[in-house]
């Protein structure tokens, strides 16, 4: 499967390396885009008094608000039009290739065959990431300086904000493990 997959990877390559080098062309682009909204955002949100010039005047309440503001505007002038540019120029070029070679690139598995398998890893530490703002709001420290935090207290709230994410979601995986573990064993039996 692995040596079919790369065999129309390389034909398609070889037929189509223009469009290839488009969408590459496309993504540098975007990257460069993206740094730039980036850069104008930061000097902006300086100069509107979003957020403090200088970081020990940073607090939880600024840092959130600076990434919910960068990120509203990164996908307005730089995740939106390169999605519709993207699907646009995809579809219309999908569609001008003929049918049999079409057919034959979705046989091969040309992107892959879709897997039911998630990882999820990342969603943990976003989890984490939230607990950790929640603790930080409800111990009263959004709007304390960061200056002013210990770094026992920012160990200690990290470590609490774990704990939570493992009570919440741990004991339901004990008990449905658990569950699973009885059953299993009383087909067995």
């Amino acid at each position: 499967m692995v040596e079919n997959s790369e065999k129309i990877w390389k034909k398609f390559l070889s037929k189509h390396w223009q469009m290839c080098v488009l969408f590459v062309v496309a993504a540098i682009m975007a990257a460069i885009g993206a740094i730039y909204v980036f850069l104008w955002f930061v000097g902006d949100a300086q100069l509107t008094g979003l957020v403090p010039a200088t970081l020990d005047l940073w607090t939880m309440g600024y840092f959130v608000t600076f990434l919910l503001h960068l990120i509203l505007w990164e996908v307005l002038f730089i995740g939106v039009p390169v999605i519709l540019a993207a699907v646009a120029v995809w579809q219309l070029w999908w569609k001008k290739l003929p049918d049999k070679e079409r057919k034959e690139y979705r046989k091969g598995h040309l992107f892959g065959k879709r897997s039911h398998r998630s990882d999820g890893g990342g969603a943990i530490s976003f989890l984490i990431n939230i607990v950790f703002i929640i603790l930080v709001y409800l111990d009263g420290n959004w709007d304390k300086a960061f200056a002013t935090w210990k770094f026992d207290y920012l160990v200690y709230t990290y470590l609490w904000a774990l704990i939570w994410i493992a009570i919440i979601f741990g004991i339901p995986m004990l008990i449905g493990g658990t569950w699973w573990i009885i059953h299993e064993m009383k087909k067995k039996a």
